[in-house]
């Protein structure tokens, strides 16, 4: 371990190693948010909203890819931070080797699936009769850019474990500012429509990616990559894949979510004065506004994981214990601005992303207010789950993401249109939000308490060495 580099983060004051860490971490997440954001909002105003419908169809694919590049990238940079506390530097060069040759075959194996089963995934999410030509043409050149995506992604775990948050989030920026730049010109210039707009991506993409590769191969501060590193060891694996299985279910769930919310949509809506298009669409928008307040919460939580995991791989518990109070108050915070703009903004944030009239912006207020009711209380559950995978406790953080995505919300999301209609939909987040909520604070209290007994156990030897 490089000592200069990583004393710091046993030393430093808390809240401005998470500002240090977090907010590059935040801007990183939130660029690749706004990668089919900024796509759906130029299509939007060029193609018109059942082009945005297509992009939602679509958009699973994506965030499949990036839960892939998620548990990998995260996992190992949990590892690595865990190594670093423990001065255990030779299982992290390891997993640093292990992590960049999954990352690529990965990304491959799922371009590659992707375009097998096309039909069918499109399917599954809800295409319509009306948006299938636009999801087609869009899907068939966002595949391109996978595994460019998932290496970006995956690399920018690494990079911010590394102590170089900047360097991660301007990688992710550059690639952003191509997408920005190229989105309008072939939309509107070019009049390349839907397949402009995957170009674009694909071309931010790459710029990520190749920013990344070139840090991981001449930068690395802490890790040293080898030919020998990257030799499969499924013991270093099964050590770092687990610490990101919490972020792959975060990600994994809004996929689960979006297939069932798109056909429950779908059915339900066409039995509504809404009818099928309407609700598929405004609901996707409302999914990627969500993913946008998530991608801040998860953003400040994971930012600071190299930061908890070596302060715990050291034995500094109540920096430990200082940082999680920390963490969940900025996210609660992040939580109850948002949830106030939702409910008092609806139709202003709908417009951004085309404008419409009439039960359109009925259906999308209704989506806001209801949907993202209690918004606050999944940022908490958030960030809580990031931590406890920053400690290295899989099972605890996986628990908590099974609960609320796919043990409530999924069924709820099916059983209460039944009685509802189509606004049924709208009240299985708050509702599984609200009980979910129980099990965070068992969850925290858990945590409160045996940090505070592993920092008692330690001032008592301490206190037994001084006396000898």
């Amino acid at each position: 371990m490089n000592q200069n580099t990583n004393n710091y983060l046993a030393e430093e004051k808390i809240e401005k190693l998470l500002l240090k860490f977090s907010i590059p971490c935040i801007m990183s997440l939130l660029v690749s948010s706004l990668y089919n954001i900024v796509d759906q909002i130029f299509i939007g105003r060029g193609v018109g909203y059942l082009g945005n419908g297509a992009t939602n169809v679509v958009f699973p694919i994506t965030v499949i890819s990036l839960a892939i590049a998620l548990m990998l990238g995260d996992g190992a940079a949990a590892y690595l931070s865990l190594c670093q506390g423990k001065k255990d530097m030779d299982s992290g060069n390891k997993s640093m080797g292990n992590v960049i040759m999954l990352l690529v075959t990965s990304g491959l194996a799922m371009a590659v699936l992707f375009a097998l089963f096309k039909s069918q995934i499109l399917n599954a999410f809800g295409a319509t009769e009306n948006n299938l030509p636009y999801a087609n043409e869009y899907f068939d050149y966002i595949i391109l850019g996978i595994p460019f995506f998932v290496v970006g992604n995956g690399l920018n775990s690494i990079i911010r474990a590394d102590g170089s948050p900047k360097f991660a989030m301007i990688t992710t920026l550059a690639g952003c500012i191509i997408n920005v730049i190229f989105d309008p010109v072939a939309i509107f210039g070019f009049h390349m429509g839907m397949k402009g707009a995957a170009i674009a991506t694909i071309a931010g993409q790459i710029v990520t990616a190749i920013c990344g590769a070139v840090y991981i191969l001449f930068r690395a501060k802490t890790f040293k990559l080898t030919w020998m590193s990257m030799i499969p060891d499924i013991s270093i694996i099964g050590k770092f894949v687990p610490l990101g299985i919490s972020s792959f279910l975060t990600q994994l769930s809004i996929v689960v979510i979006m297939g069932v919310m798109n056909n429950v949509l779908v059915k339900y809506g066409a039995m509504s004065k809404y009818g099928a298009d309407i609700p598929l669409t405004v609901v996707g928008i409302v999914m990627k506004v969500f993913q946008i307040v998530v991608s801040i919460c998860i953003g400040i939580a994971a930012g600071s994981q190299p930061v908890v995991g070596y302060n715990y791989g050291a034995g500094e518990y109540r920096r430990v214990k200082a940082l999680f109070t920390t963490i969940i108050k900025a996210d609660a915070t992040v939580g109850l601005i948002s949830m106030i703009l939702f409910e008092l903004f609806p139709l202003q944030i709908t417009s951004i992303f085309g404008s419409e009239d009439g039960l359109y912006n009925e259906f999308a207020v209704l989506s806001f207010r209801i949907f993202l009711s209690m918004i606050i209380l999944t940022c908490i559950q958030k960030s809580v789950s990031v931590f406890l995978q920053s400690l290295g406790k899989p099972v605890m953080a996986m628990g908590l993401s099974l609960l609320r995505e796919f043990v409530l919300s999924v069924p709820l999301a099916i059983v209460l249109p039944m009685f509802f209609g189509v606004e049924g939909a709208l009240f299985s987040a708050p509702v599984a939000d609200v009980v979910t909520m129980v099990a965070v604070i068992i969850m925290a209290r858990i945590v409160i308490r045996e940090l505070n007994s592993k920092s008692a156990m330690d001032e008592s030897e301490t206190s037994e060495v001084q006396a000898a």
